[in-house]
């Protein structure tokens, strides 16, 4: 089986939900059990996926048939896929309006799925002191007192400590883009583990919703309603197993040479709820090398 790392750029707000809950936001999005880090899960990326090979000779080599007929025709699909995890979050900031934030636990679990599909050795992932931040030189983050403000957190910086994973993040996001690739390493920031956790915690995007009584024009009894999203410009990553075809059948080799050349280097697709209202707009990045 071969291994590939995929990416997720949102370019708008991002909601893939688990259904209503009890609290104060009615739809939440999906998070990890252990960690309550979002996420988008895999079953919902197969989907869309599926779609885009809609009218693709290998739609059912690489995902499986659609119906099963008769127990003949059952195969499964060549690809699996696991589910998307937060990369990076981004934050209100005082100064430089907005930062790319993540955290070495993050990243270490991010290096090891580099390390495990062959690609480029990453960065070392560095150690953060609770209430500090990595920055590189020349960040446009800090304000004159020389600390940085996300949200509710005031932090010091670390300038000149964050240049690697800047430029691999800068490199690998924004490949066409020049402009973009030289403004994103003076606002990416490295947190603290704890201080990431708390604004992946309280740092999205809460909306809240209405639904409007067509006779009255006035908001329906009892249809008010919150949603929450990951914001636009999130980053997250996961894993692709790519294995050998069974109908017909082929090798892995062959299985990812035709997935890569039917997806390309970069796609835009359309992931989760709310589409109609504009939300779960996101480039969706591949880093598969040729067999």
């Amino acid at each position: 089986m071969k291994t590939d790392v995929f990416h997720l750029h949102a370019l708008s707000a991002l909601h893939v939900g688990v259904g209503q809950a009890v609290g104060v936001v009615d739809l939440p999005i999906a998070r990890a059990k252990a960690t309550n880090l979002p996420l988008v899960p895999g079953s919902a990326l197969k989907g869309v996926l599926r779609d885009e090979f809609a009218d693709h000779a290998d739609q059912a080599l690489l995902f499986g048939p659609e119906r099963i007929d008769n127990p003949e025709g059952a195969h499964a699909g060549a690809i699996a896929f696991g589910d998307a995890h937060l990369l990076l979050l981004p934050v209100r900031s005082l100064a430089g309006i907005m930062a790319w934030a993540t955290c070495p636990f993050i990243l270490a679990r991010y290096a090891a799925d580099l390390r495990r599909a062959g690609a480029a050795a990453p960065p070392a992932p560095p150690s953060v002191s609770a209430g500090r931040m990595l920055a590189v030189t020349k960040s446009e983050l800090h304000l004159s007192s020389g600390k940085a403000v996300f949200e509710d957190l005031d932090l010091a910086i670390d300038e000149g400590k964050a240049e690697a994973w800047a430029r691999h993040f800068a490199d690998l996001l924004f490949a066409d883009d020049g402009d973009s690739a030289r403004q994103f390493p003076a606002h990416f920031a490295i947190l603290s583990d704890a201080d990431f956790g708390f604004l992946a915690d309280t740092a999205t995007e809460v909306r809240a919703r209405i639904r409007i009584d067509d006779e009255r024009g006035t908001v329906e009894k009892g249809a008010l309603w919150y949603e929450e999203n990951l914001p636009s410009e999130s980053v997250l990553w996961g894993v692709l197993g790519i294995g050998p075809g069974r109908k017909p059948a082929c090798t892995a080799a062959d299985t990812h040479q035709r997935f890569h050349a039917g997806m390309g280097k970069e796609r835009l697709l359309q992931i989760g709820g709310k589409a109609t209202i504009g939300r779960g707009l996101v480039r969706f990045i591949t880093q598969g090398k040729a067999p």
